[in-house]
């Protein structure tokens, strides 16, 4: 699958930078570029975008004043060298914030995030995690797009934006939220069982006092998750 990225950028390096990297990007194309604000928005409305890689200082408007004028509103990674409006833009629920200079690394963290965010369902079209048959997780990491088999997750530990998750012979780092993913794996077969950690239940082989143990690895037992952990465990 191909994402979408519309560029807007009133600087041409800027833009020819963005460029590349979205070419870098195995799941992303160039739908467009725009030097202004207006264009940005006829762009917006005649083009399908699902990724709008936006600059906020711009001679006409600036990027959050397009944001609150779109049509329709794609995933936005506002891109610029002024920090005053990160704030704003997270109010504004943009996927991500880019402070000029970034590394390529950086710029695809962003857009794992984007997609993540455009791959969570809906209030009006979610189904329930059990209704769900998925096999596996794709995730964005080691500069690369990389399929996870559920079946090989031991746990997950969450670090802040990001989580590390681990199989029995590698762990991969990738720009997550831990709450994102426990709302999409399948609930019969993990469990949140720490505010920073979610485990494959079939892999625990013992319960402690306020402990899990798999893999000679003693995961912690939230208070707020015991209850539920003793249910299921015992």
């Amino acid at each position: 699958m191909s994402y979408r990225c519309l560029i807007v950028d009133d600087e041409f390096p800027a833009r020819k930078l963005l460029e590349a990297y979205v070419t870098d990007h195995p799941m992303l194309e160039v739908a467009a570029e725009a030097s202004n604000a207006a264009d940005a928005l006829t762009l917006l409305k005649n083009e399908q975008v699902d990724i709008l890689l936006l600059d906020v200082q711009m001679p006409d408007r600036n990027g959050l004043e397009v944001i609150r004028s779109m049509p329709h509103k794609p995933q936005v990674i506002l891109t610029t060298a002024y920090p005053q409006y990160a704030l704003e833009g997270f109010d504004l629920q943009v996927a991500d914030y880019l402070l000029k200079p970034f590394a390529e690394d950086r710029f695809d963290q962003a857009i794992q995030r984007a997609i993540s965010l455009m791959e969570q369902p809906t209030n009006n079209t979610a189904q329930t995690t059990t209704d769900r048959t998925i096999d596996h997780l794709m995730i964005r990491a080691d500069h690369k797009t990389v399929r996870v088999y559920l079946k090989d997750i031991l746990y997950i530990e969450g670090l802040r934006e990001y989580v590390s998750i681990y199989t029995a012979d590698k762990r991969w780092i990738t720009l997550e939220a831990l709450k994102k993913l426990e709302d999409t794996l399948p609930a019969d077969q993990f469990a949140r069982v720490h505010r920073s950690y979610i485990v494959a239940k079939n892999r625990v082989t013992a319960m402690g006092n306020a402990h899990l143990e798999l893999a000679n690895k003693k995961i912690p037992i939230g208070k707020s998750y015991r209850e539920q952990v003793q249910k299921w465990f015992t």
